[in-house]
């Protein structure tokens, strides 16, 4: 056998090795690099490369078509052939798999589908880390601490199958976190970005941010758990709405397991979510969160299948003007609830608001509101009504006749993203955001500030 080490080679290679009904075959090619730093100075820097191969195999029988689904890293070209074995031998001993369907066809071929992967390298950083290092500067200068890092990943994904579909999909994810502290660790401050290539992401302004809410927090404010109009900021926003499309698959819904099923069977569709003319979407064209115009399943749930890998993406409504317009769906999931096909999306933007910054927004308000920075450690606790939990972090602020005034204490929250559109009152303009708690999985967001009349602050917290 002649030597494979190309991705496309090596996907042509498992799908002639096949002897099944079917094959799948997905080569992710992953190159990151990174950087680190802790009190004003950087500890750690890296590059790193990757391949992952998945085989799924599906076999035709009398009782339906079974699956099954092998994934290892560092292929080799003598790897080849034991792993596809391994994906026909878990397909021929499984049962008839629920989602089965025909594999995707018919999809026009990738003209780059032969071409090296893209890879990303220390020189991600040429301008950004020069501009980091004068904000450190700054930052000692101030009195301030700054921690964090900058990931930059690039994954190059060529997506083979039996039936002819030759796709490839580039997808760049950066991110950027930034913490400011004070000396005496008792301050603290947040700010993230999410970016294809850094740069468009600004070291100083950033800090110049983190300056002024560290500076908002050298008076301290005591409140009691409660209710309080509460302004939270994209990345709050995103946090929230990423779970929320996360919770919405049709199936669940249809048969009474979600917030978005309605008494005795059926679904919300079409209910009125929020006043606001609020749209919730994805969109694997949008500008500057570009994400794979196809299927990429490496396995099979509710919410994805193998047997769709390769199946086109189109613009989604989730939401639109404030009505609940779509549920997500496999082509399994949409023949067993009459819905129509929606696949998830690697991105979502809220959008529909108005044009005011969070700043404006801070600046209107009237009486007393919360200002926060960022969510953290959310979790799930009631799937019927979508309540979550989770906590505050880095900096609470309190807002009194368009001013802040001083940093509260942290708190617990129990709210449901979708009672909270219901109740928003004020939504502002809609711009790239990363979310702190889901960043590590889902970055690709851009979502506007909202104002909450009564957020549920359920307990004090006693975290920075």
């Amino acid at each position: 056998m002649s030597r494979v080490s190309k991705p496309y080679e090596i996907v042509e290679r498992a799908l002639e090795l096949s002897t099944t009904d079917g094959l799948v075959v997905i080569a992710d090619e992953e190159s990151s690099a990174n950087l680190r730093w802790a009190g004003n100075a950087l500890t750690t820097n890296g590059v790193t490369r990757g391949r992952t191969l998945t085989v799924i195999a599906t076999v035709d029988g009398a009782q339906g078509t079974a699956s099954g689904v092998v994934s290892r890293s560092a292929v080799t070209t003598d790897d080849l052939e034991p792993l596809v074995r391994a994906a026909e031998a878990a397909a021929r001993g499984a049962g008839p798999a629920e989602d089965a369907q025909p594999l995707v066809s018919g999809v026009p071929s990738s003209p780059d589908f032969t071409d090296a992967p893209a890879e990303t390298g220390s020189e991600v950083f040429a301008d950004f880390a020069p501009a980091l290092g004068d904000a450190f500067a700054r930052a000692r200068a101030g009195g301030r601490e700054l921690y964090g890092f900058a990931n930059h990943e690039l994954t190059s994904t060529y997506l083979g199958t039996s039936t002819g579909l030759r796709l490839r999909h580039d997808q760049p994810n950066g991110t950027l976190e930034l913490n400011a502290k004070s000396p005496d660790r008792t301050r603290s401050a947040w700010a993230g970005r999410a970016t294809r290539d850094f740069k468009d992401v600004d070291p100083a302004a950033m800090d110049a941010e983190l300056a002024r809410q560290l500076g908002w927090a050298e008076r301290r404010i005591e409140l009691p758990a409660g209710r309080y109009e509460t302004l939270l900021p994209p990345t709050a926003v995103a946090d929230l709405l990423i779970y929320q499309l996360w919770s919405s698959t049709a199936r669940d819904a249809v048969e009474g397991r979600t917030v978005f099923s309605t008494p005795g069977g059926g679904t919300r569709l079409g209910e009125q979510l929020a006043p606001l003319p609020l749209t919730l979407r994805s969109d694997p064209h949008a500008p500057g969160l570009e994400s794979a115009p196809f299927v990429i399943a490496h396995s099979s749930g509710d919410s994805g299948s193998v047997f769709d890998n390769g199946l086109p993406l189109a613009p989604t409504d989730w939401v639109r003007e404030g009505r609940l317009e779509r549920l997500t769906t496999t082509r399994h999931t949409a023949d067993l609830t009459g819905l129509p096909v929606a696949p998830g999306i690697d991105n979502l933007l809220l959008e529909g608001g108005g044009e005011k910054s969070l700043e404006e927004m801070v600046a209107a308000t009237t009486g007393r509101a919360l200002l926060l920075t960022c969510l953290w450690y959310i979790r799930e606790v009631d799937p019927a009504t979508l309540l979550l939990t989770g906590l505050t972090r880095d900096g609470v602020y309190l807002v009194e006749d368009g001013e802040v005034v001083g940093e509260v204490n942290n708190f617990r929250f129990n709210e449901s993203p979708v009672d909270l559109l219901s109740r928003a009152s004020e939504a502002g303009r809609t711009e790239k955001t990363l979310p702190r708690e889901w960043g590590d999985w889902f970055t690709r967001a851009a979502m506007p500030a909202l104002r909450i009349p009564d957020f549920n602050m359920s307990s004090v917290s006693p975290g920075v």
